[in-house]
């Protein structure tokens, strides 16, 4: 009984100190409802005419009645801007300006169905189905288990406003993961069009989380099992991978990124998913700057912006996934980015 005793506290101490000391949480200015499934990653849609009727979009997913849930900035959800009924929303991504025609321009939302093989174009905020029922993805593919996308994360080339999007998948190869489309609108709707085949893949794991970061134009992701890979998200610029870093300050898998251009600084904001923290990089340098914690647990997705919300949010929105059904809102200024 002694000898197990004594194993009993060794085991003890040594799981602490493997833990390590839990960084102070950081508590979420507001946390939405619940959804009926299983949340996984947010979208912010920043309303540039009232910003405090913004709208946050998270996922929710199911193979049936999945959804795409509208939150006001309180975490109500907004159920005339909310979408069910969709099969396995994975990821959603928002963006401002698509042209429609030469006198017409509306914001989009796309998102992933996965077990459809597709992604999802909505207008809004009026959430009109611009896709005829969807753009199917990864369509040259054979095998059916490297058709079901996964992450998604637009791009606006700021010289000539093309809109295009990268997509990733559950299963892939190790070379091409993403597939890039532009997505164009003509007298007879709107197309996306398969641009180029990009991006490394380790083979560990899988490649969920996409960021594109349009001022400086590039493209990041997380090879989930080695580090964040970065690339150049116009075509023109070439397909070779400029870095692959991080991997050594993660617990386990890398997950969901966000990118943040605040106060002259530039940060990418990355979700280390088994140890429930953010890792915060100097976005130029790609080098580590510290470990925060926000109260989630086991985040897939996050989003942020750097405009002004109100009163809730002055300095800012940052949204991230939650295991419990939720989404975590906070002021962007309460991660302490800048000191």
């Amino acid at each position: 009984m002694k000898k197990l005793k004594i194993n009993l506290v060794l085991g003890v101490a040594a799981l602490m100190v493997s833990c390590g000391p839990k960084l102070p949480e950081i508590v979420a200015t507001a946390i939405t409802e619940t959804t009926p499934h299983d949340t996984d990653d947010p979208a912010i849609w920043v309303n540039k005419a009232n910003p405090e009727q913004s709208i946050v979009f998270g996922t929710d997913k199911d193979e049936v009645n999945g959804g795409v849930y509208a939150f006001n900035l309180d975490g109500k959800i907004i159920p005339e801007k909310s979408l069910t009924g969709v099969s396995y929303p994975n990821n959603v991504d928002v963006e401002y300006g698509f042209k429609l025609n030469d006198s017409t321009q509306t914001d989009i939302m796309i998102f992933t169905e996965r077990e459809k093989h597709q992604v999802r174009v909505y207008s809004v905020p009026d959430m009109t189905p611009l896709d005829n029922g969807g753009f199917k993805v990864f369509a040259d593919e054979t095998d059916v288990e490297m058709k079901r996308p996964m992450g998604v994360s637009i791009y606006k080339n700021p010289k000539s406003g093309a809109i295009s999007f990268f997509v990733s998948r559950k299963v892939g190869p190790t070379e091409g993961y993403l597939y890039q489309y532009e997505l164009l609108s003509d007298s007879l709707g709107v197309k996306a069009n398969l641009l180029r085949k990009v991006g490394t893949f380790s083979g560990q794991k899988e490649i969920e989380a996409i960021a594109v970061d349009d001022a400086s134009g590039y493209v990041y992701y997380s090879d989930e099992g080695v580090g964040i890979r970065k690339y150049h998200a116009n075509p023109e610029d070439g397909n070779a991978e400029i870095s692959l870093f991080g991997g050594e300050h993660f617990k386990s898998d890398i997950e969901g990124i966000a990118i943040a251009n605040y106060m002259d600084k530039g940060f990418l904001i990355v979700s280390n998913q088994q140890a429930h923290t953010f890792n915060v990089f100097d976005l130029k340098t790609n080098a580590f700057i510290k470990a925060i914690n926000l109260g989630t647990v086991e985040t897939d997705g996050c989003d942020v912006t750097t405009v002004a919300l109100g009163s809730k949010y002055p300095n800012g929105l940052f949204v991230s996934m939650s295991d419990n059904k939720t989404f975590l809102f906070h002021d962007l200024g309460l991660l302490k980015l800048v000191d």
